[in-house]
């Protein structure tokens, strides 16, 4: 599955585990255990780049993901955040579908019934 990158998509993920080799003692993530066995409805908060029109530099944004479903490569998941950096639109918003991986995971939280029931809804505009 293709990753989203800055120059296809506007935006790409951040590598939470490189952040954290970077700067240990103020950057701090889940083990690795923990961000390998996530199931539908539970979040991960993720680091996004994002791309700003007039902005010589992307965007920093720690926004959460609501896992849908585990696949090979990691996770299928629904921004469930509306990025401040940016206006509102169709392509990067709250409901969209988008891949990660665990290394991309800086925290997480456990699922809630309201969390499990968006992630069996179909996403406002499914990853391509």
């Amino acid at each position: 599955m293709r990753t989203p990158n800055l120059d296809t998509d506007g935006w790409q993920l951040e590598d939470g585990e490189e952040l954290h080799s970077q700067y240990p003692t103020t950057f701090q993530i889940p083990h690795s255990e923990v961000r390998r066995i996530l199931q539908p409805g539970d979040l991960a908060k993720l680091v996004f780049s994002i791309g700003v029109e007039g902005a010589a530099e992307p965007a920093v944004e720690r926004m959460w993901v609501i896992v849908r479903e585990r696949i090979p490569a990691g996770y299928l998941g629904i921004l469930d955040n509306d990025p401040d950096c940016i206006e509102e639109n169709e392509e990067f918003w709250s409901g969209i579908e988008l891949p990660f991986e665990p290394r991309h995971i800086v925290d997480v939280r456990h699922a809630s019934p309201e969390s499990i029931a968006i992630a069996s809804q179909p996403p406002a505009r499914p990853w391509r």
